[in-house]
């Protein structure tokens, strides 16, 4: 079978070399493009007669999946998969895997890492410092004893779960269904407005569907806590921007922390998010350390050969 790396997925030349040999011994093709383009035309040449993609966050649209006459199968070296048209994956009856996994401590640790530097000034300490100043004004929260919300418990929201009660929180959570590993750590699941009048952390773990965009709207943000704050490092549409953008500016909650926007950074300069107060932003990094780019390429490889040999995993349910 041709297969098509169509950008990078952020790993050595010697792992590469690793894997393309696997497929190449087993009488395949691996095709790889490390440049990464989102012109269709140029996507259809590349790509228009692969069997099998492998792509991580690049745009797959109806126009390119249908010119794909033999694609039977993409291997997303990502978690989500909004990027790709669902629907003209099934009615071509091809095959989307994810990388569900790879991430979980990387993207846990960064929602860890803006938690502590918005509750302990990390920002303003260093600034003040530099300038000559001193800690007046600038004394922070613990995490310990606070009552931490979870927004999705899949396998990132239950590694934020169990961090979160080392460090000694209270643990609530929102989900479509109740995880035994969760209430095994003591979650206490609520309803999405409980959560959010309780929590004095929210933090969002869900995917882009229909039934989450704007799911954290203006109504939802003014049931929280004016000592809360929020963090997102799901989707960014799952969070109404210009609504959290005037409760921060308010200060109806205390912070926020948010890796994910409406776009792919760059953001652009109008984006409401770049000058609200005491926002922490990052530009799409908590699934990027060289740790979960090394497990994400096992389990992008691993998807393929699972299919190639008949019992295909983590597949992505075509129907939302």
């Amino acid at each position: 079978m041709k297969i098509v790396m169509l950008e990078s997925i952020s790993i050595s030349e010697k792992e590469l070399r690793k894997y393309r040999k696997k497929l190449e011994d087993a009488g395949h093709q691996l095709i790889v493009y490390q440049d990464r383009v989102e012109d269709e035309n140029l996507l259809i040449e590349r790509a228009g007669d692969a069997d099998i993609l492998i792509i991580t966050n690049l745009p797959l649209s109806e126009k390119v999946i249908n010119s794909c006459p033999n694609l039977k199968m993409i291997s997303v070296a990502f978690t989500g998969v909004d990027h790709i048209d669902m629907k003209a994956c099934k009615a071509n009856d091809v095959l989307v895997c994810n990388s569900s996994g790879y991430a979980d401590q990387a993207v846990a640790e960064l929602v860890f890492g803006m938690i502590i530097s918005i509750m302990r000034n990390i920002k303003s300490c260093d600034d003040v410092t530099r300038s000559g100043g001193t800690r007046s004004g600038l004394i922070g929260n613990e995490i310990a004893g606070k009552v931490f919300g979870i927004v999705g418990i899949g396998s990132i929201g239950l590694k934020v779960a169990e961090i979160a009660k080392t460090l000694g929180c209270k643990l609530l959570g929102y989900a479509t269904h109740q995880r035994e590993e969760a209430l095994n750590l003591g979650v206490e699941y609520l309803s999405l407005d409980e959560l959010m009048k309780k929590s004095d952390i929210v933090s969002l773990h869900v995917p882009l569907v229909e039934s989450t965009r704007n799911l954290i709207d203006r109504e939802k943000l003014s049931l929280m806590k004016e000592s809360a704050i929020l963090i997102n490092t799901s989707r960014g549409p799952v969070v109404d921007s210009k609504a959290l953008a005037d409760v921060l500016n308010n200060q109806k909650i205390a912070g926020a922390g948010i890796d994910v926007f409406e776009m792919e950074p760059p953001i652009p300069e109008r984006h409401p998010l770049l000058n609200s107060k005491n926002t922490i932003l990052t530009p799409h990094a908590a699934f990027a350390t060289e740790e979960s780019f090394v497990k994400r390429a096992a389990i992008v490889f691993d998807n393929i050969e699972k299919y190639l040999a008949g019992s295909p995993q983590n597949v992505i349910n075509l129907i939302e």
